[in-house]
């Protein structure tokens, strides 16, 4: 959901700063990451071999993962990052894919998403800078003032993820995942993770526009109308909104296109830690 000008600019340093982190950490793929030998799947092959075998994503790393309490702090923020985060489908051979999210997962991501910790931390915050701010103050001040800014705040991304983590992408057949590169020149993963609001996967893994995003966005910023008393009104003030909601998907993006780095320098545990380890194992012996 939407914010204020301070999500756009968190999402603005997070981008700026994980370019700095990659350049300087100097990235290049691994000898099993390697595209050499592993191209992309072609909708022709898809139509050839419909029922080609699939392979299913890394699990998310499990909280118990994290040692220390402030490691298991940011694997709190960590799992709800990698949870909406798989690879491309060109890292698997020719013939295989990655399976389809059905409804059902597409269901689960969104109910995870909207009970994840994170959530309720994020809402908490919000209310409370909307209190100093007296944004909405038909709500008024006082504890009951804040419980209705933080429900407010927990619906907008309740409903948020809800239309477009589960509704439209069952509508247009989506993945509503970020496809991670992994791999690569850094302004090319940088590319990759900013277009992801334009475009989007198939559930046959093939490209298409990223409608969920902006159908997403546009009804969301649409509904908080409804229970937000203290919205501007109009086309102009919606506009913003929808921007600024679409600026802080892409932080959170390229945020997701480099975490296996930012894991790897802060000694985290990240999603496919483990089966990238076994890959570069077996092609060593």
């Amino acid at each position: 959901m939407a914010r204020k000008g301070t999500s756009l600019g968190c999402c603005v340093a997070c981008l700026a700063g994980l370019f700095a982190f990659s350049t300087n950490a100097q990235i290049v793929p691994s000898q099993h990451e390697s595209s050499s030998q592993e191209k992309p799947i072609t909708s022709a092959q898809l139509k050839v071999n419909p029922s080609a075998p699939c392979v299913e994503p890394a699990p998310v790393v499990k909280l118990s993962d994290y040692n220390g309490p402030l490691k298991k702090t940011v694997g709190l923020f960590a799992r709800a990052l990698e949870r909406n985060a798989v690879h491309t489908p060109r890292r698997y051979k020719p013939g295989t894919l990655l399976c389809a999210l059905t409804v059902k997962g597409k269901f689960m991501l969104f109910a995870e998403d909207s009970l994840d910790p994170v959530t309720f931390l994020s809402s908490g915050f919000w209310a409370a800078t909307d209190q100093a701010s007296d944004r909405d103050p038909t709500f008024g001040q006082g504890a009951a003032g804040y419980a209705k800014r933080y429900l407010a705040n927990y619906t907008d991304q309740a409903q948020s993820e809800f239309l477009k983590d589960f509704a439209y992408p069952s509508i247009f057949s989506e993945d509503p995942r970020y496809y991670r590169i992994g791999q690569g020149k850094v302004g090319k993963r940088l590319l990759h993770a900013a277009t992801h609001v334009f475009v989007a996967y198939r559930f046959v893994g093939t490209y298409m526009p990223n409608y969920s995003e902006w159908l997403g966005t546009v009804s969301s910023v649409a509904l908080s109308n409804a229970y937000h008393p203290g919205n501007t009104r109009g086309v102009g003030p919606a506009a913003i909104r929808v921007a600024n909601s679409v600026a802080q998907d892409v932080g959170f993006d390229v945020l997701r296109e480099f975490w296996p780095e930012v894991s790897r320098a802060l000694k985290l545990p990240f999603r496919g830690e483990r089966e990238q380890s076994e890959e570069g194992a077996e092609e060593n012996r």
